[in-house]
C-alpha cells in the first residue's frame, strides 16, 4: 500500500541517537485520517483517494461539503485533501489510516505552506548582493538595472521586490527517526515547511520509491 497521510506540525525538538549525538527533529501529528472518497481513471480521469482529518463544528460547513460527507456516511472533517495513488482498490471508504503506516528509517516527502514573510526586497527575496555601504554610495539594497531599454518595458520573470513565502513547498528525503503509534506522532529529522499547527502532507519519498 502506498504510504501517505495528512498531518499537523507540532514543533521542533531533539533526540539522541545510540552514539549520543543530538538529532534535530520535527514532531508531527500524523492522522488519524479517514478515506472519504476514491477516484479512478474511469470516473474522474485519474487515480486518487480523498483523506479527511480533524474536527470542526458541523454547522460551519457548507451544505455541499456536508452532503459530500453524508454520501460517504462519514462525519465532516476540518481538512480534506487528495493523495494520488495507483492502488485505489486497496482502500475502502471509511478506512482509518494512522501513523503506523510508517516505520523508523523510512524516507518521506513533506509538503506544507511555507511561512509568509510579507513584502521583501531583492536582497532578502532573491539573495542579491548589496551595493557599497559607504555614505556617498546612495545605492545599498536597491534593485539595479531592469535590463534592455529598447523594448520600453520590463520583461516577465524579472526578479523584483514582492511577496515572500506563503507558498506550497515540499522538502524531500527526510528520515523518520521515531514513530509513536499510540499518540499518532512521527519524529522527522530536520525542518518541515510551515508554522506550528499547520497542515502537512507526508508521503513516501518519490526518489526512494522509484529506486526500488
Amino acid at each position: 500500500m502506498p504510504k501517505g497521510i495528512l498531518a499537523r506540525k507540532l514543533g521542533m525538538t531533539r533526540v539522541f541517537d545510540a552514539d549520543g549525538n543530538a538529532v534535530p527533529v520535527t514532531v508531527v501529528e500524523a492522522g488519524p485520517c479517514v478515506v472519504v472518497q476514491k477516484k479512478t481513471k474511469e470516473t474522474d480521469g485519474y487515480n486518487a483517494i480523498q483523506l479527511g482529518m480533524g474536527e470542526k463544528r458541523e454547522r460551519l460547513f457548507t451544505r455541499a461539503v456536508r452532503g459530500h460527507f453524508k454520501k460517504a456516511g462519514l462525519k465532516p472533517t476540518r481538512y480534506l485533501r487528495e493523495i494520488r495513488t495507483d492502488d485505489v482498490e486497496q482502500f475502502q471508504v471509511g478506512q482509518e489510516i494512522k501513523a503506523d503506516i510508517f516505520k523508523e528509517g523510512d524516507s518521506v516527502d513533506v509538503t506544507g505552506t511555507s511561512l509568509g514573510k510579507g513584502f521583501s526586497g531583492v536582497v532578502k527575496r532573491w539573495n542579491f548582493r548589496r551595493g557599497p555601504m559607504s555614505h556617498g554610495s546612495m545605492y545599498h539594497r536597491r534593485v539595479g538595472s531592469l535590463g534592455a531599454t529598447d523594448p520600453a518595458r520590463v520583461f516577465k520573470g524579472r526578479r523584483l521586490p514582492g511577496r515572500l513565502g506563503g507558498e506550497r513547498v515540499t522538502v524531500q528525503n527526510l528520515k523518520v527517526v521515531k514513530v509513536d503509534p499510540d499518540r499518532n506522532l512521527l519524529l522527522v529529522r530536520g525542518a518541515v515547511p510551515g508554522r506550528r499547527g499547520g497542515l502537512l502532507i507526508v508521503k513516501e519519498s518519490i526518489k526512494k520509491r522509484s529506486a526500488k
